[in-house]
């Protein structure tokens, strides 16, 4: 069975910090590309940042460009985000996705508020 379990989402102040991670399993975790996606009530889904299986960074979205960093560890089947600096506009639910030709896998969010 495939599951992506999203797990570091949480309340903070404006200018506070998160890091998020998904945890992997049932499929083939390191020959995957991994991104973040987000999405704030009303609107649509955001692709923010995506990472190579090989651990290249292949996107960054400008408007978390300098605060925010994907990384991902193939031995613990975990990719992060570093969320640093964070603002009311980065509240939103934050899914990790999993791309390996021809399958998208997704896990099921988890809520990240920012406060000002």
């Amino acid at each position: 069975e495939v599951q992506l379990v999203e797990s570091g989402g949480g309340l903070v102040q404006l200018g506070g910090s998160l890091r998020l991670s998904c945890v992997a399993s049932g499929f083939a975790f390191g020959s995957s590309d991994m991104s973040w996606v987000r999405q704030a009530p009303g609107e649509g889904p955001e692709w923010i940042a995506a990472i190579a299986s090989g651990g290249v960074v292949t996107y960054i979205d400008n408007s978390v460009k300098g605060r925010f960093t994907i990384s991902r560890g193939n031995a613990k089947n975990t990719v992060y985000l570093q969320m640093n600096s964070l603002q009311p506009e980065d509240t939103a639910v934050y899914y990790c996705n999993a791309y390996r030709w021809p399958s998208h896998y997704w896990g099921q969010g988890t809520q990240v508020t920012v406060s000002s």
